[in-house]
């Protein structure tokens, strides 16, 4: 991680993009200004995204420009070192999106692109930046553009975007009669599409009710420290001590009787151990970087790794080996590229079409996931109890 200097930071104290942690953690927003804003390469691979992204629709619906304009803009992109080809595919699912938005207008709609959006009326100095914002009759549009793949995100009752979107509603609700909004989060690495609709009026509601009281506590820097899912990108995540005292209070039940605990018990430990993994690999992390900087860390220390080792100059050393009279075919493997990589290679739209009937796309594996999961939960009923059933 790369530390930025405060003076470079651009976030807001309360920004759209980390509601859901100062909205359930209030005081960490000003516990986080202690530590210095970083990035990463995922993050930055991901602004190089948004730069194309955001290029391509300002060319269908802002900025005309000819094909020159267009592709030399794009080449000085294409020249970051983290830019990847997959990235003009995936930037352009998210235009065919937007597009197919647009389209299902009858008169053309207002369209702005990463658009500053401020919702300090009820966020104190709270602004953020919206992907894509689109008006026609009396819908908002608010589209976001994620590049990751990790997991998908969720748009209902996202609170990233409904503050977007009330940023837009604060703006534009003076020049249109809104009545709907619709939120959707574009994953397309993740091939997810996410939707969500509301009304402007519970817009409103939750910005009076529900966003300003959590927005003025975690202003002040006041209410309690809480654990949860939502400490994952707070820059106090490693020495938060209620984050410590929440994975260490399971020391608490080790002498629980009986000998064998319950089905309740176990949802119980579960829910507060899965992030237990997550704190000691933030815990080993900082400690790492302590140790490499010099500072102390009271029973551990820096080392090298294991060491992998790796041909100088691989095509050289196969060469003296062909000489010696090796077979190139005992230093080569053939196997074919995985269906992803197909995929990447070919396009989603031209994949569905030539490969589709030979697609098959069996139950995945059953894995554990609480219970505010979105997908269906599933059992498997032993052959007795279905022959029961009959």
């Amino acid at each position: 991680m790369k530390a930025l200097p405060v003076e470079q930071r651009s976030h807001a104290l309360l920004s759209a993009s980390g509601a859901h942690r100062w909205m359930h953690c209030t005081p960490s927003a000003r516990l986080e200004e202690t530590f210095p804003e970083s990035t990463s390469e995922y993050a930055e691979e991901g602004r190089l995204a948004h730069a194309i992204a955001e290029l391509k629709l300002r060319k269908y619906f802002i900025e005309p420009m000819g094909t020159r304009a267009f592709n030399n803009r794009l080449k000085k992109l294409q020249e970051d070192p983290l830019y990847q080809d997959e990235m003009l595919t995936h930037t352009d699912t998210y235009l065919d999106y937007v597009k197919s938005i647009t389209h299902a207008f009858s008169a053309t709609p207002y369209v702005a692109v990463e658009k500053r959006l401020d919702f300090s009326t009820y966020v104190p100095q709270g602004f953020g930046t919206g992907d894509c914002i689109i008006i026609g009759g009396n819908t908002l549009h608010v589209i976001d553009f994620k590049y990751g793949k990790g997991v998908p995100v969720s748009a209902e009752e996202n609170p990233q975007m409904m503050l977007y979107a009330l940023g837009a509603l604060l703006e534009y609700s003076i020049l249109y009669a809104i009545d709907t909004i619709k939120i959707a989060i574009v994953q397309p690495r993740l091939d997810s599409m996410s939707e969500w609709e509301t009304t402007a009026n519970d817009m409103w509601y939750w910005a009076a009710n529900t966003i300003m009281g959590a927005a003025e506590k975690a202003f002040k820097g006041e209410g309690e420290f809480v654990s949860g899912d939502h400490c994952r990108f707070c820059r106090a995540k490693s020495l938060c001590r209620a984050r410590s005292e929440f994975n260490t209070s399971l020391e608490e039940h080790k002498n629980l009787l009986p000998p064998l605990i319950s089905n309740e018990e176990v949802g119980e430990f579960l829910i507060r151990a899965q992030d237990l993994v997550k704190w000691l690999s933030d815990l080993q992390d900082y400690a790492l970087a302590e140790c490499l900087t010099g500072n102390e860390i009271p029973g551990w220390k820096a080392v090298e790794g294991r060491s992998v080792r790796q041909f100088t100059d691989q095509d050289k050393a196969f060469e003296i080996l062909l000489a010696a009279g090796t077979e190139e075919a005992m230093l080569y493997e053939r196997k074919p590229i995985t269906l992803a990589s197909v995929e990447k290679l070919l396009g989603k739209a031209k994949f569905r079409e030539m490969l589709s009937e030979y697609i098959n796309t069996p139950p995945g594996k059953p894995t554990l996931a609480p219970i505010s999961d979105k997908r269906e939960a599933i059992t498997r009923r032993s052959a007795e109890e279905d022959f029961k059933k009959q």
